[in-house]
């Protein structure tokens, strides 16, 4: 009877475990932050709890993981002109404490995304203002070594004070690892890469090489579906999401939706996008004048988008927000508020409701959550 009842208990301590998970918080530094801070987040209360934070690190500003979760790579000097980089962490998993490893110039001008090969061996990084991506080889202990390859777009749209040359905003691999699309605001375009992570210089461009996207909508971030067959592109000035049908590197448009009310007015400021974990519902976040998450069911035969509803983030400008690996959560990080508010996910509806919890940081503007 004991030996029974210490396995139940073991069981229930196994479960609870399971169901918490590490936070990490990119930020700008300039109104007090004091970098990338490490949260642990518990799917079984909704609450989070600090760990540690870095010192010293220039804004922080986006954030990408690694397989395996032992590295951290960061874009760094964001908004400092000609000091643009990239910083690789290591995090201790024991300690919920991130070590610096190494730096390397981004190429370009304001980093605003990064992302990691899901080999391990290649970080590529987005240069907004300088129009630009970067591709860095990573070397055994995680550090990066000087990029290998940097390819510079050039091109304008129809805004001639948003667009008037390329701004290269995210960089996202395909769910095989072998093409890589890079939504660009100042071109409406995504442009469309093979990736080879064998060459010394592992982009190469697809044919077609980009799709377009209608002029001035401003194509922002990207992502699949889990069934790997349908893509999603936010567009943050025309305040959209265009859904593709996805194949081998070929992207074919199926819908284009609007992410605000039909009254909604000017600068929509639309910027990040995400889809539940069993792939049912996709949100996005809305900044400029409404500062909502914008919530569509998925249909899951055609993966064409239905609009829900919208939930306010409690706060102004969320730039960024995540899904909690369980689905249960969505936590959303309003920038110039400085709150992160935490919201119970009800997964038969898709709708958000307010949990009463919240992270107080200045100025977040990435969050990535991992098991």
């Amino acid at each position: 009877m004991r030996s029974v009842l210490l396995c139940l208990l073991l069981s229930i301590s196994l479960a609870a475990s399971c169901q918490k998970y590490f936070l990490f918080i990119g930020t700008y530094t300039g109104s007090g932050s004091k970098g990338i801070y490490v949260y642990t987040f518990d799917a079984a209360t909704g609450k989070a709890q600090w760990v540690s934070n870095t010192e010293g690190i220039v804004n922080p500003s986006y954030l990408a993981i690694a397989p395996g979760g032992l590295l951290l790579y960061a874009c760094t000097e964001t908004r400092t002109v000609d000091a643009g980089g990239i910083s690789a962490f290591r995090f201790n998993r024991a300690k919920g404490s991130l070590t610096f490893i190494n730096k390397q110039s981004s190429g370009g001008d304001n980093p605003a995304y990064v992302s990691v090969h899901n080999s391990g061996k290649w970080v590529i990084a987005a240069n907004y203002s300088g129009g630009s991506l970067s591709a860095f080889p990573v070397n055994a202990n995680g550090s990066l070594q000087p990029f290998s390859q940097l390819i510079q777009h050039t091109g304008t749209s129809v805004n001639k004070q948003r667009q008037e040359k390329a701004h290269v905003h995210a960089t996202v691999f395909s769910p095989e690892g072998d093409h890589l699309f890079v939504p660009d605001l100042g071109m409406d375009k995504v442009m469309i890469y093979k990736f080879n992570s064998s060459a010394q210089k592992p982009l190469q461009s697809e044919s077609p090489a980009f799709v377009n996207t209608e002029p001035g909508s401003g194509p922002r971030h990207f992502i699949f579906h889990p069934n790997k067959r349908w893509a999603y592109l936010i567009e943050e000035m025309g305040g959209t999401v265009v859904a593709y049908n996805y194949k081998k590197g070929k992207l074919d448009v199926m819908q284009q939706i609007a992410t605000h009310a039909d009254t909604a007015k000017g600068d929509f400021g639309s910027a990040d996008i995400h889809i539940s974990p069993d792939g049912k519902f996709l949100y996005a976040s809305n900044r400029g004048n409404e500062n909502n998450i914008t919530i569509f069911s998925v249909n899951r035969a055609t993966g064409k988008l239905s609009l829900i509803g919208y939930q306010s983030t409690m706060g102004i400008m969320p730039r960024n927000f995540t899904i909690d690996p369980s689905g249960k959560y969505l936590l959303a990080a309003n920038q110039k508020t400085g709150n992160i508010v935490i919201f119970k996910r009800d997964v038969r509806t898709g709708l958000l409701q307010y949990t009463g919890e919240q992270i107080n940081i200045p100025e977040p503007v990435c969050l990535k959550m991992i098991e």
